[in-house]
Parts: C-alpha cells; structure tokens; sequence
C-alpha cells in the first residue's frame, strides 16, 4: 500500500502530480554492470511504498529488459497510483550496440505497441523521445505522440536532451509536461538557456544523473566499473580525470559530515533546492541507497548552505565532459547549451 510520505508537486503546469523524487530504472538491467533481479523488484516496491510515485524507464534499457521488470514489479498493484515515463526511439544491435535513433511517426507507434505489452498496461504516463533525430522534424515525432494521446494509449507528452529551440517548436504542436536532462554540482549546463527556456513555457524538468552516475555519491572508489558498466568509458572516470573529481567528492564529505548527512544526500538536495519545478531521479538499484536518497527530502538547504557547496564545487570544476565527445557532438542539448 502506497504511503503519502512524500511531497507532490505539478510536473511543469500541464503534466501529472508527480512525486518530490522520482526512480530512475536503468541501471536495474545491466547498464552499469549486473544487478540483481530480486534485489531490483525489491526497491521498486519500497519506493513505491514510501510515496514515489515516478518510475523512469526507456524500451531500449537491456533491449525490453527493463520495461519486462517493471512490468512484474507492478503486478498487484494499482495502477493509477503509478506514472510510467517511457523514452524510445534508440535503435540497438543484437550486440548490444548502439545505431542511432528513430522518431519517425510510424515508429514512434510502432515502439509504443511493444513498450505497452511489456509493461503490461494500457497507457503510458509521459512518453518521450530519448534524444532528437536528426532526420526527423520534432514536429512531425510530437505530433505523432499526440494522436496518441487523443487516442488514449499516452497521458502526457515529454522531451529529453534537446535544447531551447527545439523545446519551443514541440511545445508548439502539443503542451510538454517536462524535459529530461542531465543536472548536478557538476552538470550545470542547461543553466544558461535550456532551464529558462522551460521556465517561460511552463514546462518541468526531471533531472537525471543528479548523482554523476555515481562519481558525486561518496560511494564510488577506483576500479569500480566493471565488465558492462558503461562509466568505463565516461570522461569523468578516466584516470587522470577521476583523481581531481574525488578531490571534489571529498571536499563535499565535509560539508555533508557537518551537516550530519551524506556525500549522496547533499548532491541530490542541492539539485532539489533549484525549484519546484525540478524532480531529481535518483537510479537506485538497491534498497539501500533508494532509503539514503529519500534522506535527502528530510531537510532543506539554506542560502548559506548553498552558497557553501557552490563555492566548494563551483560550476565547471570537474575534470572531462560528462559524456565521450562523439556523444555530446550528437546531442541537441549541447548544442551551445541552447
């Protein structure tokens, strides 16, 4: 039985009333080497039983994997106190590769037919695009998304990755309830015209990688990413790079000793104590760390206290981009931060 112990707040000012903290499912199907099956269902059941309410997913996590376990994980439970947001549209090899993104409209459809059968529901929350297709006008994937909104199979639309223009012409064609997108102490980049930008048009932002996939978490130490686990390819986790980011990991544990909390608990309430309109997903996997992230909803950051930590890791202090540059190249967000 799900329990109202948290907050809830408007997703953007057309979106669902969506839970203070929200439950990224990624690294529950190998993205990060192998999780545990049981261990998986386990925390999405606690977080769904300490009041959140979000689940994050995307079809292309493990190749259906992810949407399969989630599916199971809901089995008995009411499905109106869940919101399920979906990504699609990254295209994957039997390797396991990566090989673009597809958001043509007959393929925004055909994607949302799989995704409703795995999950084992009949719509989706919030349905998003994982990343922009270059060969597709944003108009023409939205617009798609909106037939099937209209047609009930799609609550609420959103975006993920992409940068101001391309929030302005979707929100054009149909209301968009929030972006996705990377924010942290060290990923500060939709600060200069992405976060404006949604705050003009109304629009929430779930930010992902509050954590730095792990690098800001306090836990992560050196050799830690191990066969599968796509940080060992990251920029920030590259020897050289990892030794001055610790350094800023450190000197946070400071702060956060003084305080009485965790390394963990300080990066995702500062990511919180930037608006209301901003939801951070937290990717536990475990229950452990799900139960040191909801600590973070028990106390609120000061103006001094932020001032600190901000002074402590100013914007642009850690060392690599937060994705190799073949990847930021291709991103929309990234385009100038625009």
């Amino acid at each position: 039985m799900t329990t109202p112990a948290i907050h809830l707040r408007p997703l953007g000012t057309t979106g669902p009333r969506v839970s203070a903290l929200g439950l990224g499912c990624m690294g529950m199907s190998g993205m990060y080497g192998p999780a545990d099956r049981a261990e998986s269902i386990a925390t999405i059941h606690a977080a769904l039983d300490a009041g959140i309410n979000l689940l994050d997913t995307g079809d292309f996590y493990g190749m259906g994997h992810n949407e399969l376990l989630i599916g199971e994980a809901l089995k008995g439970r009411n499905r109106d106190e869940v919101l399920l947001s979906v990504k699609f549209g990254a295209m994957r090899d039997p390797a396991g590769g990566w090989s673009g993104y597809d958001a043509r409209p007959a393929a925004v459809k055909n994607f949302l037919a799989y995704t409703l059968q795995r999950l084992g529901v009949e719509y989706i929350d919030i349905y998003r695009p994982a990343r922009l297709d270059p060969s597709v006008p944003i108009e023409d994937t939205i617009g798609a998304i909106a037939d099937l909104v209209r047609a009930g199979y799609v609550r609420h639309i959103g975006l993920s990755e992409v940068g101001a223009e391309t929030i302005r012409r979707a929100a054009a064609v149909h209301p968009i309830s929030d972006l996705q997108i990377e924010y942290s102490l060290i990923s500060r980049g939709i600060e200069d015209g992405i976060l404006p930008a949604c705050r003009e048009l109304g629009i929430g932002v779930t930010a992902y990688g509050v954590l730095s996939r792990g690098l800001i978490s306090g836990h992560w130490q050196q050799g830690n990413a191990g066969q599968g686990d796509l940080r060992s390819a990251l920029p920030r986790f590259q020897a050289g790079n990892l030794e001055h980011n610790f350094g800023l990991v450190e000197a946070l544990r400071t702060i956060a000793q003084a305080r009485g909390v965790s390394v963990a608990q300080i990066a995702i309430a500062w990511v919180a104590a930037q608006g209301e309109d901003i939801v951070p997903l937290v990717g536990a996997r475990r229950r452990d760390r799900l139960a040191e992230a909801l600590g973070a909803l028990d106390f609120t950051l000061d103006e001094e206290a932020l001032r600190v930590i901000e002074s402590t890791v100013p914007r642009n202090a850690a060392a690599g981009e937060r994705l190799p540059v073949a990847y930021m190249d291709h991103l929309d967000s990234e385009q100038s931060h625009a």
